[in-house]
């Protein structure tokens, strides 16, 4: 049975850590995130994306994270990311996901307010929490993408959830999305963060923090790939960004540039194999080892 993402979120908040949020897309990338949330106690939550359920399906999808919930005995919450059609929100709602995300940062401050105010009540009225976003991050993951970093207002943040009834709030202060984050030094607005923390009185949700693993590039581009300037979050500031109030940090990137590492490895180094289990095989486990330091960083170990 699926977990209760607000259930997961609250006692993180409470207790001061932050739990992982994975995004999946097949059968591989689910069990090496699962496997490592087993092996280290951990509560998992486990998202699609629209790109994600477009490629792969909702329904097979869901499928996959209500086996895993079955074989396991550690908290799944399955969560739909960076919702903006209403359909696919709907859809996630009544097949019955954990949580739902509306993404309303790209729309005037009035507008996100009345939109998002809308999916919380659809989903409050099956039990399911919602996750909204104020402000914008840069870079760009599936179909979602900007330019320009827009940061959470404080005073709005506190307005915006006194509105709209939201469970969890994402908020812009200074990540991007993908690897390709930033053109000089990383500096995240803790300030910002600490302020919204003292105003917004719930559990906030940090996107576009991938670390972009060195050694993950360096194997990738050993095989083949082209990353040059890539850069990623430091686990200094993601340490510091928990200490300040986040509670749920998502990661994609990183699992990605896993799973491609290992899989041109593979093809590089026996390329007589044309065997798909023993070239997806390696990439479930490159994608295990990144989520058990994502686990080890973000402080959930142990708190299944």
């Amino acid at each position: 049975m699926l977990a209760s993402t607000k259930d997961i979120l609250l006692k993180a908040h409470r207790k001061r850590y932050a739990v992982p949020h994975f995004n999946i897309n097949n059968m591989e990338i689910l069990q090496g995130v699962v496997q490592a949330g087993v092996n280290l106690k951990s509560p998992l939550i486990l998202a699609t994306s629209e790109g994600s359920i477009s490629y792969a399906g909702m329904n097979f999808l869901y499928s996959l994270v209500e086996t895993a919930t079955r074989l396991t005995k550690i908290p799944i919450a399955l969560h739909l990311d960076h919702g903006r059609d209403l359909k696919t929100i709907k859809e996630a709602i009544k097949i019955g996901y954990s949580s739902v995300m509306f993404d309303g940062s790209h729309l005037p401050f009035e507008k996100n307010v009345i939109v998002t105010k809308k999916v919380v009540s659809w989903a409050h009225r099956k039990g399911i929490s919602v996750e909204a976003e104020l402000g914008t991050i840069g870079g760009a993951e599936d179909d979602i993408r900007s330019r320009k970093i827009i940061y959470t207002d404080p005073i709005k943040a506190k307005e915006f959830v006194e509105r709209t009834g939201c469970d969890f709030l994402a908020v812009a202060i200074g990540t991007s999305h993908g690897a390709y984050k930033f053109a000089g030094k990383v500096a995240l607005r803790q300030d910002i963060l600490k302020e919204i923390k003292q105003k917004v009185k719930m559990p906030l949700v940090l996107h576009g923090a991938s670390e972009v693993p060195l050694s993950v590039v360096r194997e990738a581009e050993k095989y083949g790939a082209n990353l040059k300037g890539v850069q990623g979050i430091p686990d200094t500031q993601i340490k510091m960004a928990i200490k300040n109030g986040i509670n749920k940090i998502n990661t994609d990137t990183d699992l990605r540039l896993a799973f491609d590492a290992a899989v041109r490895k593979v093809v590089m180094k026996k390329p007589k194999d044309f065997d798909p289990r023993h070239i997806l095989g390696p990439a479930r486990e490159a994608i295990q080892k990144v989520a058990e330091d994502r686990i080890r960083l973000f402080g959930s170990k142990g708190k299944a």
